[in-house]
């Protein structure tokens, strides 16, 4: 591995498990954990995809689910005309679930 210039040293919090994950990657492949996330590391800093790329990436590999917004958002009055006859029902489970009963 080549190092340029003065090498830094990293101090990041990771979980048990994807530290476990790592250190058996790392034994798998016979290498350091250092030398695993050093690699790791680069290959993020290389990519030039935009966060606009990688959202549609997820998007495309189901990872992420995306949601249109409507074209237009009712206004209030035309929401209270559209749910007026439904009475309190809503309210009430909702009351419910809050412990108000």
């Amino acid at each position: 591995m080549c190092y340029h210039g003065v090498v830094k040293q990293l101090i990041t919090r990771i979980d048990d498990e994807l530290h476990a994950r790592l250190k058996a990657r790392a034994e798998a492949e016979g290498r350091s954990m250092n030398d695993l996330v050093t690699e790791a590391l680069r290959g993020v800093v290389a990519k030039t995809e935009t966060r606009a790329d990688w959202k549609r990436r997820l998007i495309a590999e189901g990872k992420i689910v995306h949601v249109e917004p409507p074209a237009q958002v009712p206004t209030l009055d035309e929401i209270e005309e559209l749910s007026r006859g439904w009475g309190t029902a809503v309210s009430e489970a909702l009351d419910w679930t809050r412990g108000e009963w």
